[in-house]
């Protein structure tokens, strides 16, 4: 059987670049579609944009993040297509009232000019990478560039998306699909009991790794700990049925 298409969907002022230790070790012969975050200001819109780049049939989806608030929505979407979801340093709740005034004090600073992009791009390594990883020039240089490629416009659409998104731990308890669940241990956006929430409420199939020295970057910070898992989490996805058992189909 052919690899399934994945669909892989970054988190807030990221793009593609992302995903880059996994997508080094994906197979050629899987259909690789790079989602976007970026382009419009509400998770449902992402998720239907997203899902319209995607070939006919079933396909495994991976968020980190903001795009893990999409692949939700992805599969609430599309459930019947779904073979298979990977939740990558993300949470199925929605936000809080104080972060939500975060996000907005955010917009609304940069709407006033009080802050640059810059500045405001400046302040997020801090709070997404464990204190071993805080000094990687390497990885400090990528989270740049990935924020200056989503730009000020895209970091507002996305910031509004994410206070705005709704609770979805309901699509977590429809799950009837491969999962993995991936969290940083020292992960403080949305930290590691978060991730034992969503896995404990997928009655199915579901994989839960806490990755010991990463912040919200699992990814990036400890991409070995994190390769392995993913690439476990698709041969499942490979292997699932071509379709859903008729209880899994939508309604």
């Amino acid at each position: 059987m052919a690899p399934r298409p994945l669909l892989l969907l970054p988190g807030l002022m990221n793009d593609a670049r992302v995903w880059g230790p996994i997508l080094q070790v994906i197979s050629l012969d899987r259909v690789v579609v790079k989602g976007q975050t970026h382009i419009a200001d509400n998770i449902g819109a992402l998720a239907a944009a997203a899902l319209a780049r995607m070939p006919a049939g079933r396909f495994a989806v991976a968020g980190f993040s903001l795009g893990g608030y999409v692949a939700l929505e992805v599969c609430r979407q599309a459930r019947d297509r779904v073979a298979g979801v990977a939740l990558i340093d993300t949470s199925a709740r929605a936000d809080t009232a104080e972060a939500r005034l975060d996000r907005q004090r955010m917009i609304d600073r940069l709407k006033a000019g009080s802050a640059t992009f810059d500045q405001v791009a400046a302040e997020f390594p801090a709070r997404l990478l464990h204190p071993a990883h805080a000094n990687d020039a390497q990885l400090l240089k990528l989270l740049g560039d990935m924020a200056h490629a989503v730009g000020v416009d895209g970091f507002v659409r996305q910031q509004t998306a994410a206070m705005h998104r709704v609770d979805r731990r309901d699509v977590l308890q429809a799950l009837e699909c491969p999962a993995l669940v991936v969290c940083g241990r020292e992960d403080k956006v949305t930290p590691p009991e978060r991730s034992e929430q969503m896995a404990h409420l997928i009655k199915g199939d579901v994989e839960l790794v806490l990755v010991p020295q990463a912040g919200h970057l699992a990814m990036l910070e400890q991409p070995a700990a994190v390769i392995e898992p993913f690439l476990r989490w698709l041969s499942k996805v490979d292997a699932a049925p071509p379709t859903p058992s008729p209880a899994g189909a939508s309604h």
